[in-house]
């Protein structure tokens, strides 16, 4: 079994505006079929996350996962 690469962060809320992901960027429809599409689509999505997430008005309250490695990672920590 291979993994799956996913931009998921585990912040799930959608943004009822935009209809994207607060955490990832994704739509619910891509959510939902991400273990089965092809790699190709995946990476497709994957590429338009980050202007998506420039669409989206309001932020999560909580650091995440990836922000948090982020900082450590630019902190040398």
């Amino acid at each position: 079994m291979s993994i799956i690469e996913s931009p998921c962060i585990l912040v799930c809320a959608i943004d009822m505006k935009t209809g994207y992901c607060f955490g990832c960027g994704r739509t619910r429809e891509e959510i939902g079929a991400w273990s089965v599409m092809s790699p190709d689509n995946r990476r497709t999505i994957m590429a338009d996350l980050p202007a998506r997430m420039e669409t989206i008005e309001r932020r999560p309250r909580r650091e995440t996962r990836r922000g948090r490695m982020a900082r450590e990672k630019e902190q040398g920590i």
